[in-house]
């Protein structure tokens, strides 16, 4: 055996022998279990599939914190998993419910939260809290820093674009449009009557008493709305205008003889 055949045995007994410690290292290490684990895909598959988790722990000091336990249960909530990264994947992030939902979520809402500057504020995005319409909902907002449901609890939710006085404002009660409205259906004005306007701010929450809260809102509205505002007055089947800050009866003809819709 020639020096060069010599060498090239003594590295590699080397590396297999340190592959071989390294490996022995790797069955012993238990401080990773059970919070990293590899476990099977299937019965009949040798695949596997990774699981993080966190311990449960009722003294952990962010569970003094409202933004943290706000919806959760410490005593059966592990707490917060964190990367000290940037979170990337080139597949897609999955929220799914289970067994533990309402532990798992907040009041098994929530799937997505994210923080202002001022670490309180925050976007939010649920779904199935409530149902309207006889369908479940998706909900998405902006929570500001005061813990209610009154309508400066929710900031502007801003969709099309990051410039000022552009794209299309959303809030509780409110939608701005600072761009065109195109619409490709019919365009049905408010249908509001005396049964459907409270002067006064309702003294309880705005979720539990959700209907009076909205006859507020309707009332605000109308009676802050500038000119232009408009609305169907139900009680008098009556289309109204607030022209020149004066409420105004907009008039209408019957249709043309020969005009009929099939619906």
């Amino acid at each position: 055996m020639n020096q060069f055949h010599r060498l090239s045995l003594f590295i590699f007994l080397c590396c297999t022998g340190m592959c071989d410690m390294v490996c022995a290292q790797n069955r012993n290490d238990t401080s990773l279990q059970p919070y990293v684990r590899a476990v099977s895909g299937s019965e009949q598959s040798p695949g596997r599939r990774l699981v993080l988790s966190s311990d449960i722990d009722t003294t952990w000091s962010r569970w003094l914190e409202r933004g943290y336990n706000f919806g959760f249960n410490p005593k059966v909530t592990p707490m917060y998993t964190t990367v000290e990264g940037i979170l990337s994947t080139p597949y897609m992030i999955q929220v799914r419910g289970n067994a533990q939902e309402r532990n798992r979520k907040r009041w098994g809402y929530h799937v997505f939260e994210g923080y202002a500057s001022d670490d309180k504020s925050r976007i939010t995005m649920l779904v199935n809290k409530h149902t309207e319409l006889e369908r479940s909902v998706a909900e998405t907002y902006y929570y500001s820093t005061v813990y209610d449901h009154s309508e400066s609890a929710y900031n502007w939710f801003k969709i099309g674009s990051d410039v000022k006085q552009h794209s299309f404002l959303f809030g509780r009660d409110k939608a701005v449009f600072y761009g065109s409205l195109k619409l490709s259906n019919a365009f049905t004005l408010g249908n509001i009557g005396k049964e459907d306007i409270v002067k006064e701010q309702p003294g309880e929450d705005a979720e539990k008493n959700y209907q009076e809260d909205a006859k507020h809102v309707n009332f605000k509205e109308l009676k802050g709305g500038g000119n232009g505002t408009m609305f169907y007055d139900k009680d008098r089947n009556i289309v109204v205008i607030k022209v020149d800050g004066q409420w105004m009866k907009v008039r209408v003809e019957p249709l043309p003889a020969d005009v009929k819709y099939d619906f």
